[in-house]
């Protein structure tokens, strides 16, 4: 019997090395190399492979015609913006996120949304029952939805030939091996290689192909870290298990802004696209709070309204904390300490915690001015006015700085019945009469505290 070959891998970066070494030399991890046993076959020892390699011909980029394949559209306004517009043909797309946080619902859909063109469900982690049952509950409106329950990536390509699909989802990417490699399916060596081969037939087919991926506990993509380079696409679905919405967001898209994202509401029925996540996000109560103010920031191209809520309190045991949910914890000890410094606020020795409301995670600077004045509101126990929202930008000196593209964040403000939007005195651009909202001006945090409560501490 021969020998079984052995080679190591680093988990990271995918690098390979005879040997096992603690550092690897291409990223400069420790301990990442795992030992898997590589036996290559060739094409001629499988019989009747199906191989979708073609000749390239150079072409002069002129003469290359990209309106030949136009977007397809993938009757999700959500995953259509995420994507940049729609479905590009000849894209692979992977999809991760936790377990259970509805990747496969997604996913199905997709594929059983009205209209939509002929899909292959490819599933290597459930039977055509268990498949159909979901179908069922979400609701099939699509008739050219075929599942196929496979793991080996030689039959479902002698099936895709025989079907000739239009999309093609495979769930998922780690259950897949390829005859040409003798490790198991889920090792590093076998994902780089049924990634490649799927990667193959994408760009010479021009069939997109979404790929569903597996995260590990520290909450990156399961798999070498090349297999996000490999793909067109990397889309990361999150969201709270106790909590009924869903993001979708781009890390990685070749075709588009990475800036965008997509909100769902997990719901018997399936996900349901959140049109105006601006009225999801903002508490309905009757009765005003202290510590609670909206900010109007953008995600992506899309403006949207959030709640920021803040508890100032004494520090109970003689040493403050600082907690920030949804929240970059520096930045909000650098607005802390503009408080403090500039304007006096005393508010080293309390408890302060902050919450974004939704359990989304917001980086747009324009919610500074909102962390500052629901921090400020419960300090000094007064409730902001609920016909009031902020954005701005906070610079260390204590002035209000402006953002960029304040006109969406005003209409937004607007649409959803605000009388009043306090924004920076340097926005340039703004004109009173282009909106029916009031503009506040200012240009300290000082004079922000005399609006919204009438004077100083």
């Amino acid at each position: 019997m021969a020998k079984q070959k052995t080679t190591y891998f680093c988990k990271n970066c995918g690098a390979e090395s005879p040997k096992w070494i603690g550092k690897c030399p291409s990223c400069n991890e420790w301990n990442t190399y795992v030992e898997e046993i590589v036996s290559k076959s060739t094409k001629a020892s499988l019989p009747g492979v199906v191989d979708f390699d073609h000749d390239s011909v150079p072409t002069p980029i002129n003469s290359i015609n990209s309106s030949e394949y136009p977007r397809i559209n993938l009757k999700d306004n959500e995953i259509n913006r995420v994507l940049g517009g729609g479905l590009v043909p000849g894209s692979l797309i992977l999809f991760g996120g936790e377990p259970g946080i509805g990747k496969s619902t997604l996913m199905l859909q997709l594929a059983i949304k009205k209209n939509v063109l002929k899909t292959l469900y490819v599933s290597g982690e459930e039977s055509d029952q268990q498949i159909k049952m979901r179908a069922d509950r979400i609701g099939i409106e699509n008739e050219n939805c075929i599942i196929l329950t496979e793991t080996s990536t030689h039959r479902i390509f002698k099936k895709i030939k025989d079907i000739k699909p239009n999309i093609l989802i495979i769930d998922s990417i780690q259950t897949l091996f390829s005859e040409k490699i003798d490790s198991s399916p889920g090792s590093i060596s076998q994902i780089r290689e049924c990634t490649s081969e799927l990667l193959r037939f994408a760009k010479s087919t021009n069939t997109p192909v979404f790929l569903i991926g597996h995260i590990t506990k520290d909450g990156t993509l399961a798999g070498p870290k090349v297999l996000e380079h490999m793909v067109d696409v990397v889309l990361q679905f999150e969201g709270d298990r106790n909590h009924v919405y869903r993001l979708i967001r781009s890390v990685k898209n070749r075709f588009g802004s990475t800036n965008e994202l997509g909100i769902y509401e997990m719901q018997g029925s399936g996900l349901r696209e959140v049109d105006n996540p601006s009225e999801l996000l903002i508490s309905n109560t009757d009765q005003s709070l202290s510590g609670v103010s909206i900010a109007s920031m953008l995600e992506g191209m899309r403006p949207m309204l959030i709640e920021i809520q803040a508890l100032v309190s004494t520090a109970a045991y003689g040493t403050p904390q600082r907690s920030a949910t949804g929240f970059d914890l520096r930045r909000l000890s650098m607005l802390l300490a503009v408080l403090e410094k500039r304007c006096g606020f005393r508010l080293g020795a309390k408890d302060v915690f902050l919450n974004i409301a939704g359990g989304i995670k917001v980086d747009d600077p324009a919610i500074d001015l909102a962390v500052v004045c629901a921090v400020l509101s419960s300090n000094v126990d007064l409730a902001i006015p609920k016909n009031v929202c902020l954005a701005a930008e906070v610079g260390l000196s204590g002035e209000i700085r402006p953002v960029s593209r304040m006109d969406q964040r005003v209409f937004e403000a607007q649409k959803l019945g605000y009388d009043q939007i306090i924004i920076s005195a340097y926005n340039k651009g703004i004109n009173q009469k282009d909106f029916d909202i009031e503009i506040i001006q200012v240009r300290k945090i000082e004079e922000v505290f005399k609006t919204l409560f009438g004077g100083g501490e």
